[in-house]
């Protein structure tokens, strides 16, 4: 018996503001591609004006889920101020998707043991391709999202304004790797299928087996 091999393609930074459309943008590569994802939420910026957006994503199938309310370096931060940080954007959250989100992306990926004891939820990380960085190309962009991708990865992206490299790169990535035999599910689903507790236990998650 063959395997399935599972990965998660996870966006940091949305929604957009303004007319920018990279968020919706890439929910129509994921839709032509017949894939869901995981979006992590910066707080501040949902808005009137993005919320038909992050109803799309979740009529879609994709999950919601926490980059906390302003995206400061949050292991700066005294324990009241990552709570609140927290909370804010989890109530901006469950307000629109009338669920409270399961997992926490730390902005920079920069975490300590405040953090940890702070927060109860999963942390997780993720396979980047440095696509915050705009003279990085879309096939060096590519390159490194697929080189070492096993069962389980958590793929790291950004929708943020403008970005239209990782837009191009997620259309090509797809089928590259459907073709290898990954099928594309949620964080929340691959902790699922896994059989692994949505808790906090200590660990920025990459790779879920």
């Amino acid at each position: 018996m063959i395997m399935k091999k599972y990965l998660s393609l996870s966006f940091d930074d949305g929604p957009n503001l303004g007319d920018d459309t990279t968020m919706s943008d890439m929910l129509d590569i994921l839709e032509k591609h017949g894939v869901s994802a995981s979006f992590f939420l910066i707080g501040e910026k949902i808005n009137e004006q993005n919320i038909p957006v992050i109803e799309r994503a979740l009529k879609m199938g994709c999950d919601i889920e926490n980059h906390s309310w302003t995206h400061p370096d949050m292991a700066k931060l005294s324990h009241e101020q990552i709570l609140e940080e927290y909370a804010k954007t989890d109530e901006a959250i469950s307000k629109i998707t009338g669920k409270v989100p399961e997992f926490f992306r730390p902005p920079y990926i920069s975490v300590n043991q405040t953090l940890f004891d702070s927060i109860k939820t999963p942390f997780i990380c993720g396979k980047d391709c440095r696509d915050w960085e705009d003279d990085f190309g879309v096939e060096d962009r590519l390159k490194m999202l697929l080189d070492g991708v096993v069962d389980g990865t958590i793929l790291l992206l950004h929708v943020t304004d403008g970005n239209s490299k990782t837009l191009q790169v997620v259309d090509h990535a797809v089928p590259i790797l459907k073709s290898q035999g990954y099928e594309f599910v949620t964080v929340p689903q691959l902790f699922e299928i896994r059989g692994i507790e949505k808790k906090n236990n200590g660990k920025l998650w990459t790779v879920v087996q």
